[in-house]
């Protein structure tokens, strides 16, 4: 009997450091001695490039648009570690659905046997977490990954994205859906932003997987066309993104949020809204008081 092989999937709204966080992620999976996948969902196809020195490499879509017959051997690429590296891509621009990337390179991979022939740990889907759109949807509603994990900072839109996917997952739950395993705070270097984020998870019912500040070892590791794990492996931000493998690994049990409704989610927001407010009026007065 094959092994099974853990499917995860990571949401993020776009900018907020989801593929930099995916590709550390799988990195850090490799150098603890699994064997990973690391499929990217954006139709931008720049899931993998910090795990393949910067490099692109073509799409599942693209090189269907190239030749009738495509075997998925074709379109999968080795990348730092051994980390396997696959982009689904997108449509030519202004035609069709920017999900049937997704769509078309799960069955690709279905129909060939491809996670179990390479006899893979685990498999991570890169998806793009603030387009509504069916296609994106497919990791969730399918139930093709077995655990969803949000990326997302303090700022509102970036938990408004969050609070959309677990809107989705919740709708998806009973037909057996994928579940929520937690948040990836990220860009989390003040106490108010991890204040934040903390009461956010309180209120939807999930909690943080970890809290990863943002760091300029990070921005000096892309600009080399490599993970924070292959460019700093000794630094403290690659011990951050070690330890959240290591959870994710480990991780067995997910369940199902609770999403606030748009009403609540913008009063939450305005309440936090005014609490930062009084706390900088609070410093500004403080200091004044002081002759700073």
């Amino acid at each position: 009997m094959a092994k099974k092989v853990k499917q995860i999937a990571i949401y993020g709204k776009g900018g907020i450091g989801k593929s930099t966080t995916t590709s550390n992620i799988s990195a850090a999976l490799s150098k603890l001695g699994y064997k990973v996948m690391q499929f990217g969902c954006d139709p931008k196809s720049d899931s993998t490039n910090t795990l393949r020195n910067g490099e692109y490499i073509p799409t599942v879509l693209d090189t269907l648009r190239e030749r009738a017959a495509v075997k998925a051997n074709d379109v999968i690429f080795e990348g730092f570690n051994g980390v396997y590296c696959v982009e689904a891509g997108g449509p030519a621009p202004g035609v069709g659905c920017a999900g049937r990337g997704i769509i078309t390179a799960v069955q690709l991979f279905k129909q060939q046997h491809v996670f179990e022939d390479l006899d893979l740990d685990i498999v991570i889907y890169d998806v793009l977490g603030d387009v509504v759109c069916g296609g994106f949807a497919v990791p969730i509603r399918e139930g093709i990954a077995e655990h969803v994990f949000t990326v997302s900072s303090a700022d509102f839109m970036s938990v408004y994205a969050s609070n959309n996917l677990f809107k989705g997952i919740h709708k998806y739950s009973t037909s057996g859906g994928a579940l929520l395993g937690g948040i990836i705070a990220n860009s989390i270097n003040q106490p108010y932003a991890k204040n934040i984020i903390d009461d956010f998870a309180t209120r939807t019912g999930t909690k943080i997987m970890q809290y990863v500040p943002r760091s300029v070892t990070v921005t000096q590791s892309e600009l080399q066309g490599k993970t924070t794990i292959e460019a700093a492996p000794d630094s403290a931000q690659a011990g951050i993104y070690t330890e959240l493998a290591e959870r994710i690994a480990e991780h067995d049990k997910s369940d199902i949020p609770n999403p606030m409704d748009t009403v609540t989610l913008r009063q939450w927001a305005s309440d936090w809204g005014n609490q930062l407010l009084e706390l900088e009026t609070g410093v500004i007065a403080g200091g004044a008081k002081a002759g700073i």
